[in-house]
């Protein structure tokens, strides 16, 4: 009888401490390019800041998961998602037809228009004929590179970067004619510092991504729940006025048309 009792306690006790014990967390691995300020970037200790990443954790933190963010250059971000390397990507892409042939684009993080980088003593005609010979750097994998091969073909000379970094420096050391690119970055990271004196942009603002002006953070086809709940969350994140708290340390210039009501 005691042993029954015993045993009966014993079973009792393990249920109530299974039922008690906490679900282990959800975790999820994103990607980010980390080279794209001030969008993204790793700063002097080696951890990865900008807004995005920082849009990324607090998305995270209210979804409740784990999140690891892994850094890899551009091109290879949505070949890792596919791969099933990555649950998601958060830097801002855009919906070119034949990425959204692959993968889910979520609601647009950012408006970005991009424009030519050129010297300011130059007045390019924007034409095949005028642009004929021009060394241009852009980003490989890019919708910009798709953008200038599509519009100039071999007219223009394309020299191929993995990362914005790489093109400024050519730039400003006089390797390159030109480049394309999103103005915030440019304005940001060339432009406004010493090394990008006597540039500017030129040709107009221009939409890049296949007639649809926003960049968005993008899913597998087969994670539509998950980029339901990050549209959600970054819903609840934008009208908060969190979105543009976030935003405010790394530009001054508004993202998105909703920033308006956190002015």
């Amino acid at each position: 009888m005691h042993l029954h009792k015993t045993i009966t306690a014993l079973t009792l006790a393990s249920a109530s401490l299974f039922v008690l014990a906490p679900a282990h967390a959800e975790k999820l691995v994103l990607g980010n390019e980390g080279s794209y300020p001030p969008f993204s970037m790793v700063d002097p200790s080696g951890r990865l800041t900008g807004f995005e990443p920082d849009l990324a954790r607090e998305m995270c933190k209210r979804m409740k998961v784990d999140c690891e963010i892994v850094v890899m250059d551009f091109k290879a971000l949505i070949p890792a998602l596919l791969q099933k390397k990555l649950d998601a990507v958060v830097s801002q892409t855009k919906p070119l037809p034949e990425r959204k042939e692959k993968v889910l684009f979520g609601r647009a993080v950012l408006f970005n228009p991009d424009s030519y980088v050129v010297p300011e003593a130059k007045n390019y005609t924007f034409t095949p004929e005028g642009l004929k010979g021009v060394r241009i750097g852009l980003q490989r994998g890019s919708a910009q590179a798709k953008y200038v091969s599509e519009t100039f073909g071999n007219a223009v000379q394309i020299v191929f970067y993995d990362n914005p970094d790489q093109i400024r420096l050519d730039l400003a050391n006089g390797r390159l004619d030109m480049s394309l690119g999103p103005k915030i970055s440019w304005t940001n990271e060339f432009l406004s510092k010493p090394q990008g004196k006597g540039w500017k942009f030129a040709g107009g603002d221009l939409w890049t991504g296949g007639g649809e002006a926003g960049s968005s953070w993008i899913a597998r086809k087969d994670s539509g729940e998950l980029l339901n709940r990050m549209n959600a969350t970054l819903e609840t994140i934008i009208k908060d006025c969190t979105f543009t708290k976030l935003r405010k340390p790394y530009m001054e210039v508004e993202l998105l048309p909703e920033e308006a009501a956190c002015r």
